[in-house]
């Protein structure tokens, strides 16, 4: 591998390690003649940024160097200064970005400022990878819609649960604990309260210093029993509509629970939920429910990836992954591309994006 592929793909390592949403994830080295000299990585939203970071543990170093980083520095005043300034004032000789930030106050122009200043810039080094860490950031900034993740667990023959109902296992341990850094990941978690009257789950991460998600359920009507493992903590919304019990919602809300009132009608507009969810900075959003709240999710068009954990199973006869009306003709079924397969255990994991 040669040193511009390394010191990006440590980039993009660094960048896994943030808690930045709604912010995007950025990993920065600095280099000099095939060796790090200084790293850094954006750890938080509001905090000093990669390139920053990276610039302070360089000091003099830094000038005449070469600084890779898998997104286009910052040339903006927000909660903190202009990386470009920080860049250009430490005599950064070269900078190696993977791809532009889609944000329209940068979008091209924290290029522009380097190369006015001398800088020689780089631009597109791994940048699909690029694309895919921070695929949430990049569906959020042009349409304000959190980027939306479909996860099932299925046997061979398509069913997430037997004939009675029972699901507890259908993937592998391994494939559980790939979920569990999914939610590690990801701002929200989504079930139908189908799912909770049958499972009564946590959803949490139970992953060590993991971070749980922001659980929502989608419950039209409130029929959520009080005592759900999901309320244990308030760390939890409610998606219903006008059609739900009035004196619930208030009990709910007198103990810290959000319910919120999506729209009129017997069933969650899940389209205008995601829109609510993208005016509260929630950039992405798993979905880990069940077959009716599947179907649902992509009958309104607001999947944007699936990832179907396949066992080696088959139950013959039990709950379908989906339960919609779906189409009638097999030329308007929904197409998948960019896929990826491999196996997790003996399990296989199936990944795809909604065209």
């Amino acid at each position: 591998m040669a040193d511009k592929e390394r010191f990006m793909k440590r980039c993009l390592e660094l960048a896994r390690k943030g808690r930045t949403s709604p912010n995007p994830m950025v990993g920065c080295v600095i280099a000099r003649q095939g060796r790090i000299i200084a790293e850094g990585y954006h750890e938080k939203a509001g905090g000093p940024h990669a390139e920053v970071q990276a610039l302070k543990k360089a000091g003099k170093k830094a000038r005449g160097a070469v600084m890779y980083a898998n997104l286009e520095p910052c040339c903006h005043h927000g909660k903190t200064p202009p990386c470009t300034d920080a860049i250009i004032k430490a005599g950064i000789k070269n900078v190696v970005c993977a791809m532009r930030d889609p944000n329209p106050r940068v979008s091209g122009e924290g290029i522009r400022q380097l190369k006015a200043a001398g800088i020689r810039v780089e631009l597109g080094l791994m940048e699909k990878q690029a694309k895919r860490l921070n695929e949430a950031f990049l569906r959020y900034i042009p349409s304000k819609m959190p980027f939306v993740l479909m996860k099932a667990a299925v046997t061979l023959d398509g069913r997430i649960a037997t004939s009675s109902g029972d699901s507890r296992w259908v993937s592998n341990e391994a494939s559980r604990r790939t979920v569990h850094r999914l939610r590690d990941r990801y701002d929200a978690v989504l079930v139908g309260i189908g799912t909770v009257l049958k499972d009564n789950p946590r959803l949490t991460c139970r992953i060590r210093e993991g971070n749980d998600p922001i659980r929502i359920i989608v419950d039209s009507k409130l029929r959520i029993p009080l005592d759900a493992e999901v309320l244990a903590d308030d760390n939890v919304m409610i998606a219903a509509t006008e059609a739900c019990d009035s004196k619930k919602k208030a009990r709910l809300e007198a103990r810290g629970i959000g319910v919120t009132v999506v729209n009129s009608g017997r069933r969650v507009d899940l389209y205008r939920l995601m829109q609510m969810l993208g005016e509260l900075r929630i950039i992405s959003v798993l979905v880990e429910g069940g077959a009716g709240i599947n179907a649902s999710a992509l009958e309104a068009g607001i999947v944007d990836k699936v990832m179907f954990f396949i066992a080696p199973k088959m139950i013959i006869r039990g709950k379908p992954v989906t339960e919609g009306k779906g189409p009638k003709l097999m030329k308007d079924a929904l197409q998948l591309n960019r896929i990826r397969i491999r196996m997790v255990d003996d399990d296989l994991l199936y990944e795809a994006y909604l065209k």
